[in-house]
């Protein structure tokens, strides 16, 4: 084989594998017909509910409910340094529901766990585990607020399944507020279409009425605002502009991909990185590499996203 076929082989290579690594993460998001559901009341596991008692007296004994919103974010995230990372945890029998899984959680699934948990320590103190029920219900609805769109559970196709929707959606209501255009960035044109391209990656786009849906949701996508972000050769510029505790959702090369990874802004020894759940290492980490520096090593990643989340109300 001479140089050229060996070159145009690992092209051709790379790029199978890119696309198959972004198919694996977004089957943790997938779609199914729109079908009006209710949360389930036995959607917590007795395992979910002792961590959950866990870390919300981890928090309640280190004080994360008068912290800095940001630093408590960082806190609470660091606390599940080491939980297994699993793709697809929201993939369960039957109609949507709320999974509440806090032993198991991939890049996006842990961004919302800790938000969720952050905002319930900040608006509740420890004294709330003394009725679980209660407690449960005040969880799963600040878990519902930042995973289905406008808040509200009708279905797989409520669920916000490009995270460039997540992010403007709950900037809508107050939960967060997106900071990339404050970053000096630049806009990508390109149309989100992966789920509708590749519908045999999501069984339940084997209807062709969920498909329809899917894609009805992407051209309003592309009708709306530009998708800003900062490009990977422009990170380390602004990182200096970047706090403790934001969001980070890493922009994705894969065509009609918006986002391929997410995770929480954390600063160790005057570098930026990444508190995140990857693929790579199958469990929660924070980078070895600074944010920028990861970012320019990955070839199906080329720039940031990043929202602040917003203090709840007291």
């Amino acid at each position: 084989m001479n140089a050229r076929n060996a070159l145009t082989l690992a092209k051709v290579t790379a790029t199978i594998l890119v696309t198959v690594v972004a198919i694996a993460v977004l089957t943790s998001w997938p779609i199914q017909p729109p079908t009006s559901t209710v949360v389930d009341e036995t959607a917590w596991a007795p395992e979910d509910w002792a961590v959950f008692e866990e870390k919300v007296r981890f928090a309640d004994e280190r004080g994360l409910a008068d912290m800095e919103l940001g630093e408590a974010i960082v806190r609470l995230a660091e606390s599940f340094v080491g939980t297994t990372y699993e793709p697809g945890t929201l993939e369960v029998p039957g109609p949507e529901r709320l999974v509440i899984n806090f032993r198991e959680l991939d890049c996006v699934t842990l961004v919302e766990t800790v938000l969720a948990l952050t905002r319930f320590v900040r608006e509740g103190r420890a004294e709330a585990l003394a009725d679980p029920r209660a407690a449960q219900a005040r969880y799963e609805a600040n878990l519902m607020a930042l995973r289905y769109r406008g808040g509200l559970l009708d279905g797989y196709a409520s669920r916000l399944h490009y995270f460039s929707e997540w992010l403007a959606d709950n900037e809508s209501r107050g939960l967060l507020r997106v900071v990339t255009g404050e970053l000096d960035p630049s806009a990508d044109p390109e149309p989100a279409r992966f789920m509708s391209e590749h519908p045999g990656a999501y069984r339940q786009l084997a209807d062709p009425g969920v498909l329809e849906a899917i894609t009805a949701i992407e051209e309003r996508l592309d009708e709306g605002p530009d998708r800003l972000y900062v490009s990977q050769d422009r990170i380390a510029q602004v990182t200096d502009r970047i706090r403790n505790g934001d969001v980070i959702a890493a922009t994705s090369t894969v065509a009609g991909l918006d986002v391929a990874h997410t995770g929480f802004a954390v600063w160790r020894d005057g570098a930026l990185h990444l508190l995140h759940a990857p693929l790579v290492g199958r469990s929660v980490e924070i980078s070895e590499r600074p944010l920028s520096d990861r970012i320019l090593s990955i070839d199906s990643q080329d720039g940031i996203m990043v929202a602040r989340p917003v203090e709840p109300p007291r």
